[in-house]
């Protein structure tokens, strides 16, 4: 019987992977802010999947609160799969944004999700098996299309998945996990409103797509693209660019 730690776990994309992986028979820990919700949470997957259920309740922009979290990822019962799903957005352009905002916002989307995955995989390293699951988003890919800083902190989640992967090679999986507009309510929460957003996903789907990303060891698992050819181009752009970083010179183009 594996364990699996949830952050944001009371609602949207967090509740659903704990209703799937408690399906699965994984036991689990679960953490959110919203203690009433994880209780109820946890007393429906014990009734229904015969699993053992922790509730840690914490708001993981606080250093203190964060600290169990840290402890039991640290702690001698293993955590075999993390997924780092809390997260928020932040409406509004960067040029009026609130600092304090953008602080929490920078603790919450790149700090706790650092420091959980630091916890957690020294740990998966020594046994030689573990998986961390990062939920980052579509727009890691595509900045220019979302004001402020939440594209820059989701592509932090994109390249330091990616560098934890290249890293840690033997027995632990790292995946990231690429949703686009998804039904959950951080819109609701960052005052936005999604009955405004065109082509939603519904947040089932995008857990059970991630899920099947998961059991194929993907690296990278974008739900609402069609074609995985679009994404191995992409990979091979990248790797073909790359391929110009070791030269001494400045190109042509940049001589005097």
């Amino acid at each position: 019987m594996t364990t699996a730690l949830i952050t944001g776990a009371s609602s949207g994309i967090g509740a659903v992977y704990a209703r799937r992986l408690a399906a699965r028979g994984h036991d689990l820990v679960l953490v959110a802010r919203a203690t009433d919700r994880l209780d109820t949470l946890a007393n429906e997957l014990r009734d229904a999947h015969g699993v053992s259920i922790e509730v840690l309740t914490a708001d993981l922009t606080d250093g203190q609160q964060l600290e169990p979290v840290l402890q039991r990822l640290r702690s001698e019962t293993p955590i075999d799969i993390l997924v780092n799903n809390a997260g928020a957005g932040l409406l509004g352009d960067f040029a009026n944004a609130d600092p304090a905002e953008m602080h929490k916002l920078l603790q919450l989307n790149v700090l706790a999700p650092t420091l959980l995955a630091s916890a957690a995989i020294g740990g998966m390293v020594e046994r030689g098996s573990g998986s961390i699951i990062n939920i980052a988003s579509v727009l890691a890919l595509l900045p220019e299309y979302s004001h402020g800083i939440y594209a820059a902190t989701k592509s932090y989640v994109l390249t330091l998945s990616q560098s934890l992967a290249a890293e840690v090679t033997k027995g632990v999986y790292i995946q990231a996990v690429l949703p686009a507009a998804t039904r959950t309510e951080i819109y609701e929460r960052a005052g936005g409103d999604i009955s405004k957003i065109p082509d939603v996903m519904e947040v089932d789907d995008l857990v059970d797509a991630a899920l099947n990303g998961f059991d194929r060891k993907e690296l990278v698992t974008i739900p609402p693209v069609p074609d995985v050819v679009a994404w191995e181009a992409f990979e091979q752009a990248r790797g073909t660019l790359a391929q110009g970083f070791s030269n001494s010179k400045p190109a042509a183009r940049y001589r005097p």
